[in-house]
């Protein structure tokens, strides 16, 4: 269930991230580095890494909420707390990739050497 920390930023679970995304009601976005990304990825995932992250790139509110990933909730937590600066609303997928393949939730893997999904 979601939770929302004190400066506001709400934290889904990944079943909660699962079944938006299959709905089509957010926009995930991974804010890891590009191979980190290129090595495995949720599902749907767009990928804006946080060393070039600019906030307010992204579009505004709107019909599909934004919410941040990452590898373990950090960077995707920083990320939202960045949104929340320019006055939008944040969310992010607590415990990043790390919990929602601890789940057992699908990722896309890719062969390093092929560049073929695993």
């Amino acid at each position: 269930m979601s939770r929302t920390t004190p400066d506001q930023v709400t934290e889904y679970e990944p079943e909660e991230v699962q079944a938006l995304l299959a709905a089509g009601k957010i926009l995930l976005i991974d804010v890891r580095e590009p191979l980190e990304y290129a090595a495995e990825r949720i599902p749907g995932a767009l990928l804006y890494p946080l060393s070039t992250f600019d906030p307010s790139q992204l579009p505004p509110e709107g019909p599909r909420q934004v919410v941040f990933s990452c590898a373990a909730g950090g960077r995707s937590l920083t990320a939202a707390r960045q949104r929340m600066a320019l006055g939008q609303a944040a969310a992010h997928l607590a415990g990043g990739i790390s919990q929602w393949k601890a789940e057992g939730l699908p990722v896309v893997r890719i062969d390093p050497r092929t560049g073929r999904p695993v």
